[in-house]
């Protein structure tokens, strides 16, 4: 059973930055597709962003030019750098591990931007 570990979250004013990490362990990272997903109160959760094992990258519209996915297979490791930071990105943010429709799952990270 694959674990993921998220950490990073916080409060931060709007502009701001964030990087969040997600540690993976128990899976063979580097042949699994990475994501971040996020779900804000009463809202369903979305994809924000993947990338595959061979470092090819997609975004959601509404963080392309401030989110930026990468991964670290030597230390079996994905993170979004999360910059120019909007309120509307105020959400529970989860790490996703997808091959061949098997998922794992962390257990999310709160992102709060206020003010």
């Amino acid at each position: 059973q694959g674990q993921l570990v998220e950490s990073g979250g916080g409060l931060v004013q709007p502009g701001g930055s964030l990087r969040l990490s997600c540690v993976t362990s128990r899976i063979t990272f580097n042949i699994y597709t990475m994501g971040w997903y996020r779900q804000a109160p009463g809202k369903q959760r979305e994809l924000v962003t993947t990338i595959t094992s061979g470092g090819s990258t997609d975004y959601v519209d509404s963080v392309k030019g401030r989110f930026t996915i990468s991964r670290d297979n030597a230390k079996n490791t994905v993170y979004l750098q999360m910059n120019s930071l909007k309120p509307e990105d105020t959400a529970v943010y989860y790490c996703n591990a997808n091959r061949a429709g098997i998922h794992f799952w962390g257990q999310g990270t709160q992102v709060t931007v206020s003010s």
